[in-house]
């Protein structure tokens, strides 16, 4: 009777672990709520996203991980850091960020791997003494192809636009490197008919009030570096302006000043919150908060709406606790091949299903986001693999009950949500499209079905390997499970070699439309065929009889590196009509992973290698 309460058991658990994670933070009674702020609203990259974004993917770019900690150790979320960054500048100045790990680049600017948190992780003002000669090797490696440049170079190249990107950010909100910026506004808009005057006549050479003069100038002069330099467009358009993507730098509204003769009420706004954050004045920076959120909401109820549910999404995580369940999905398969078979079968198999749920859930509330497909960019690809291979598991554990296919489910599900976290790196996931992939109809047919295509491919990999792994290090792989295994992989071949097919075919069409030609033979192209016609080779081989089960199962494995290569390795060219998925980034990991397949490719084919139950595991199947 236990022994059937344990599945149910496993899975209430897992989903108490995931109601867990959907708890919104809140902060302390009488604390400035940075959780609200970060719910704010801004036009950046081309589309409206809450501030609680701009900051996970800054510090994910900047340092890897989502959030920072102060000088006394405290950990701050990432809005409190962002509300550091945009209000208060010297404050945020301090908080270590922007990690350096090329021991060359930290020499050059004078740091060691003690000073830094974590030895890796530096402040603004640490780098500020280098910064002259940062930007000086910047300079020099500027006009080297990327793909030529040095690791010291690369690495210079970064932390150069992190730290210019951090720069533009702190030029968004209030104007920089002022004590006091609500004081300096107000005075600025009680005094700017006589600063006005004053200026002129210092052009004229006339007699002026010096000090009333440089005042006006030095704000002028801030006002102009955040209009031409501010990352984020925060002001709303004016409310007799159509467009509602026209939002609004705040140094051009502050420029706007001269003419109008008054500051913008959102800009005063901002600089009075700014006021309350450095001040610690929880009461007035909630109340300047609960003014500007129902004026938004209520020129911006879809927008709004789609802000709130990011920001809800981006603070559960769901593909991070989707790697905690394919985790113990695997761990429950493995330990079911040993004890419990059934019992943990359908404890993994459970499991399994809710991480598929899971990942189907953070899938559409992205697609929702977005208003597009599922697949629009290599971080959306890879969920969308592994949700593929997720689902294609659940179809074969269902027929063939033995673990196997939990097993390869969570081994896939956590590969792909890893891949999925280092594509993030680069900065936001849900970007605009760009202008040759803006087509929900073929972003709906030829990417989804390609992207099919390769989910099952890979899964005739791994669940290959599998085979080969159990029947070189283990007595598991009897012959009734081998033939199961092969019956798995034969069958995902053929749905691979089916959907890999069509995908290139209607890739071929969308190409034709776009720019004229159904093929050139670019790179992404030639990827795509290679893996049709070997998903063919090994369908032929199996056909006809022409290699054993060791060599048809190495062949599939081998679809693994002919997969990667299309899916990744030829945005590491960086030519072809399809370099708009180019990323420099993963080479080495992809190397890894090519000669992981290729020993395990040996231990399938080279003689000597023994199999520890001993000849053949499985018998040939009859042809069908």
């Amino acid at each position: 009777m236990l022994k059937r309460l344990v599945p149910l058991l496993v899975l209430l658990l897992g989903v108490a672990y995931l109601g867990s994670t959907l708890r919104l933070p809140s902060v302390p009674e009488g604390e400035p709520d940075h959780y609200a702020f970060g719910n704010l609203p801004v036009l950046v990259g081309g589309r409206i996203k809450p501030l609680d974004t701009v900051a996970r993917t800054t510090l994910l770019q900047f340092q890897g991980r989502q959030f920072v900690r102060d000088a006394e150790g405290n950990r701050l979320a990432p809005s409190a850091w962002l509300a550091d960054v945009l209000l208060h500048d010297r404050r945020a100045h301090e908080h270590q960020v922007f990690e350096i790990v090329h021991p060359d680049l930290l020499a050059l600017l004078k740091l060691t791997e003690a000073q830094g948190a974590g030895k890796k992780r530096f402040s603004y003002n640490q780098l500020f003494p280098g910064l002259e000669e940062l930007e000086r090797q910047a300079a020099i490696a500027q006009p080297i192809d990327p793909q030529r440049r040095t690791p010291f170079q690369r690495a210079v190249s970064a932390l150069r636009d992190n730290v210019g990107l951090y720069v533009r950010i702190q030029a968004s909100f209030v104007p920089p490197q002022l004590d006091s910026p609500l004081d300096e506004l107000r005075d600025f808009q009680s005094d700017l008919v006589a600063g006005v005057a004053a200026v002129r006549l210092r052009q004229q050479g006339q007699p002026h009030n010096k000090a009333l003069a440089n005042r006006v100038m030095s704000l002028a002069s801030r006002f102009d570096f955040m209009a031409r330099n501010a990352y984020l467009f925060p002001i709303p358009p004016a409310e007799d302006n159509p467009d509602d993507t026209a939002w609004r730098k705040t140094g051009t509204v502050l420029l706007e000043t001269f003419a109008t003769g008054e500051i913008e009420p959102h800009a005063l706004s901002y600089a009075g919150l700014a006021y309350a954050w450095r001040e610690g004045k929880a009461e007035e920076f909630n109340t300047i908060l609960g003014y500007l959120r129902p004026e938004i909401e209520n020129r911006f109820a879809d927008q709004m709406a789609k802000v709130d549910g990011e920001t809800r999404f981006k603070a559960a995580a769901p593909f991070y606790s989707g790697m905690v369940i394919f985790v113990a999905t695997l761990l429950l398969a493995v330990f079911s091949w040993l004890r419990w078979p059934e019992t943990l079968g359908r404890s993994a198999y459970y499991l399994l299903a809710l991480g598929f749920v899971l990942m189907s859930a953070g899938i559409l509330t992205r697609m929702w986001l977005e208003g597009r497909p599922p697949v629009t960019n290599l971080y959306s690809s890879a969920l969308f693999v592994a949700w593929g291979s997720v689902a294609l598991c659940l179809i074969l554990e269902k027929i063939y009950p033995r673990g196997l296919a939990s097993a390869v489910g969570g081994i896939i599900g956590f590969s792909g949500l890893i891949i999925a976290h280092h594509l993030s790196l680069s900065g936001d996931t849900l970007e605009m499209m760009r202008a040759v992939l803006d087509s929900n109809f073929w972003l709906a047919t030829h990417v989804v079905v390609i992207t099919v295509g390769y989910s099952a491919t890979y899964l005739a990999g791994f669940l290959a390997a599998l085979y080969i792994l159990r029947g070189v290090f283990t007595k598991g792989l009897d012959p009734e499970t081998g033939a199961a295994i092969e019956r798995m992989v034969y069958g995902t071949i053929c749905f691979a070699t089916l959907f890999s097919l069509v995908g290139t075919i209607l890739g071929g069409i969308w190409a034709d439309q776009s720019w004229g030609r159904f093929w050139g033979w670019d790179p992404k192209e030639n990827g795509a065929l290679i893996i049709v016609l070997w998903n063919a080779l090994i369908l032929h081989v199996r056909w006809g009889k022409l290699a054993g089960i060791r060599a048809f199962m190495a062949l599939a494995i081998f679809g693994n590196i002919v997969t990667s290569w299309s899916w990744f390795g030829t945005n590491l060219l960086g030519v072809g009509l399809h370099s708009y998925g180019f990323t420099d980034r993963g080479f080495w990991a992809l190397v890894f992973f090519a000669l992981s397949q290729l020993l395990i490719i040996g231990l399938a084919v080279l003689p000597g290698i023994p199999w520890r139950s001993g000849g053949s595991p499985a018998p040939r199947p009859a042809t069908p």
